[in-house]
């Protein structure tokens, strides 16, 4: 699983920070960015519950 944010829908709830900060963190700006790479297998299921959590759903899983 890959999963990268959607920088013109992301408004800086910091809802995905919440609930995966291994995965989402905030840029300068106060944006939600994604680690690099493919998400670990044990974090799956938080990052699952971060896009059912993002009010601006900007938050893309490939």
């Amino acid at each position: 699983m890959k999963v990268t944010v959607d920088a013109d829908r992301c408004r800086g709830h910091g809802a995905c920070l919440g609930l995966c900060p291994e995965v989402f963190t905030l840029n300068v700006d106060g944006y939600a960015e994604t680690a690099p790479g493919a998400v670990p297998d044990h974090l799956i299921g938080a990052v699952e519950e971060a896009v059912s959590a993002c009010p601006e759903q900007a938050i893309v899983v490939e």
